[in-house]
């Protein structure tokens, strides 16, 4: 176990990831003690401690200065002491290429930008050039979008064929819960109208149908959500309609004809690995062969806009199953593959031990498969577009999504660079309300500006159900206020 004691919790969040980043598998805990002479304290598993003490930090310093110092020296220390570095260097955010597309906006140049992010942040070259190069791709994709008067719609289906062992998504094995989807497309339904008619008069840009797996529901089912959106929202400014159908296991003729009757511009089928072996594993109860006629089925129906996700460092795959795993995907030739780094979360039915225990050579191995991924990426003509990364993530990699030139996926970046409101309706569906002027942080003690509001839908799918009408009044009280 190692152990973190803060003279401040503001110091604790960056410092607790910074040392899972070096020791996944660890049990790492964390106390404030206001009256500690040292800044930070960490006891690492052996015994030995790294301090931050007072003598390093100038009392002139302002309160983000001092966590700067205090996550430059930690970090060098854990690097020190375990002989490696981390390709993210210092940063524990989610979303780093919001620092490239912020010096983007002021003028910077890449000659500039990447020295001084390997500099600052302690990134790894290849790290600061891609996340230059997503930055530069994304502001050119989302000057199509009109960020005052328009916004995105996100539509959240809680429900999958079953769960797989990775997932931390508030969803549901659709065996549980088939009793009450009918009951679920209703309150979705009144959430979605009352959404639609406060938005009048506001610019739909993207259409986002995600979960959960979309395609759960029967054909008749999704007929009647896709007839509800259309009544209700407008398309004559709409640049993107996408459903994730995610799991083959969910797919059918039927199904993808009533997607493609209503519109919809963009789909994903998901197969995360093309070994059978770790289908099983993770809990899918599909074959790589289903995988396979799903995509066939799709373009048969004129499916032009195909996006397939895949996992690196799923439990028991080596770099001969991701090799084996692009070449199958590169035969199929989707628009666009998002390669994900592994993340267990605490939700997850899988858990850290169940990996790899190395450090080390979890980052040799995932490194190599992000880097075989890249390469089968350049070989189907598919550019990187956006980057984002996650708690808990095996190896402190990321996940990049890659599309070919004009079939970029617009709701992915405006996910990570927040410029444009995305109004959410479904259960656990999280509303995230871009405001023209910063304000107070609503609720917050100290006065902190923001032009961010986020609205949470409860995650829990009857407590969604039986409370409909309060999301429908957290809403309301931002909504385009």
């Amino acid at each position: 176990m190692i152990q973190i004691i803060c003279r401040s919790e503001a110091y604790i969040y960056n410092v607790y990831h910074m040392i899972k980043a070096f020791y996944p598998s660890e049990d790492v805990v964390s106390q404030v003690e206001e009256k500690a002479s040292n800044y930070v304290t960490v006891l690492l598993q052996d015994g030995s401690m790294i301090v931050v003490d007072a003598d390093y930090i100038s009392e002139e310093l302002s309160e983000k200065e001092v966590k700067y110092r205090i996550d430059t020296f930690i970090y060098q220390k854990l690097a020190d002491v375990t002989g490696h570095t981390l390709a993210w260097g210092i940063l524990t955010g989610v979303r780093p290429t919001k620092i490239a597309m912020n010096k983007l906006e002021e003028g910077w140049n890449q000659e500039t930008f990447v020295p001084w992010f390997m500099d600052d942040c302690k990134v790894s070259r290849q790290k600061a050039e891609l996340s230059w190069k997503i930055a530069e791709r994304e502001r050119e994709l989302l000057q199509r979008l009109d960020y005052q008067d328009g916004y995105s719609l996100y539509v959240g289906i809680p429900f999958c064929p079953s769960v797989c062992t990775y997932c931390s998504f508030s969803s549901g094995a659709l065996a549980e819960w088939e009793h009450r989807v009918e009951d679920y497309l209703q309150a979705l339904c009144k959430e979605l109208c009352f959404i639609g008619k406060r938005s009048a008069g506001k610019k739909l840009n993207s259409i986002y149908i995600g979960g959960g797996t979309p395609t759960t529901l029967s054909a008749s089912q999704m007929d009647r959500l896709l007839d509800c959106i259309e009544e209700y929202f407008p398309r004559e400014y709409l640049l993107e309609y996408t459903v994730e159908a995610g799991r083959p296991d969910s797919i059918t003729r039927e199904k993808l004809e009533v997607i493609k009757k209503h519109g919809i511009t963009r789909i994903s089928i998901n197969p995360q690995s093309m070994q059978q072996k770790t289908l099983e594993a993770i809990g899918r109860k599909h074959s790589v062969e289903e995988i396979i006629e799903a995509y066939h089925l799709a373009r048969e129906i004129g499916f032009d806009n195909i996006n397939m996700d895949i996992i690196a460092g799923l439990p028991g795959e080596d770099m001969e199953d991701m090799q084996d795993t692009l070449r199958q995907i590169e035969r199929l030739a989707p628009d666009s593959l998002t390669v994900h780094s592994l993340a267990i979360k605490r939700a997850a039915k899988m858990e850290l031990k169940d990996l790899e225990q190395d450090t080390q050579k979890i980052s040799r191995t995932l490194s190599g498969m992000i880097l075989e991924a890249s390469e089968a990426a350049k070989r189907m003509d598919l550019v990187p577009y956006y980057l984002y990364r996650q708690k808990n993530i095996a190896g402190n990699f990321e996940n990049v999504g890659y599309a070919k030139v004009d079939k970029a996926g617009i709701y992915n970046i405006l996910i990570m660079e927040e410029k444009q409101s995305i109004i959410a309706a479904g259960a656990g569906a999280s509303t995230k309300i871009v405001l023209p002027e910063a304000i107070l942080v609503p609720g917050s003690k100290k006065k902190k500006m923001t032009r961010l509001i986020r609205v949470e839908n409860v995650k829990a799918i009857d407590a969604y159900i039986e409370r409909i009408d309060e999301m429908i009044e957290r809403k309301g009280e931002w909504l385009w206020h």
